[in-house]
């Protein structure tokens, strides 16, 4: 069952966007793009105030972008562009014959200029199948609340992150150390000398160390939360 699926009717937007509304946002790349990846964009739900009775401190409204594709292919470029030109946060669900992707950013508001969104993190699940989709929005507490726990769905993270910012802390040093640790890799393994390659083997050994340390810290917190 698809997100917009579960959610009460009186969320519901349904409504056809144009993929023309983001012309003044995108290059002519992402134009073309647009029209040979995207078959449709539809806005299928909103949650906010009005809609659930639920209001948020830093997110005050979630919209909810279902996006048909021509095409199997990456189109994270395009959503970044969607992102920036729409206020307010919004899921995005990528569809393509029985797989899906979603995605979401948290963002905030450009300081010059107020019509455009600033991207601060983006959470997103790899292609699945849309049989095995166990995502869900839950209605509860504040859109602050919401949204936080769906980020944590997406991240696939039993995380004790209590606001987003947190959870983004935390994912970018989980982001920094596996960069570190891929990077150390290659560098071994293209070393030729032999004490280079052990001082490179004792920085990755210790970069495996925190990150387990990292992840093993933060699942233990969690659960006894």
């Amino acid at each position: 069952m698809s997100l917009s699926e579960q959610l009460p009717v009186k969320t519901v937007v349904n409504r056809v966007i144009p993929k023309n509304a983001f012309d003044s946002y995108t290059n002519t790349k992402q134009k073309k793009q647009m029209v040979d990846l995207i078959e449709r964009i539809r806005w299928t739900n909103k949650l906010s105030l009005e809609t659930i009775n639920l209001s948020g401190k830093e997110i005050t409204e979630i919209q909810l972008f279902e996006i048909e594709l021509r095409k199997k292919e990456s189109v994270s470029d395009l959503l970044k562009v969607m992102d920036k030109a729409i206020p307010y946060h919004v899921i995005f669900q990528l569809h393509y014959a029985d797989e899906s992707l979603i995605s979401t950013s948290k963002k905030h508001t450009h300081p010059g200029d107020e019509d455009t969104a600033v991207i601060d993190w983006t959470f997103s699940t790899d292609w699945f199948d849309n049989k095995d989709d166990n995502y869900a929005l839950k209605l509860e507490r504040n859109l602050d609340y919401i949204f936080l726990d769906f980020c944590k769905q997406l991240s696939g993270r039993n995380d004790k992150a209590k606001s987003i910012n947190d959870l983004i802390v935390f994912e970018t040093k989980i982001g920094e150390l596996t960069r570190s640790i891929t990077k150390l890799n290659t560098g071994i393994s293209s070393c030729k000398q032999f004490n280079k390659k052990v001082e490179l083997n004792t920085e990755l050994n210790k970069k495996r160390e925190q990150l387990n340390l990292l992840i093993f810290k933060n699942t233990t917190e969690s659960t006894k939360q």
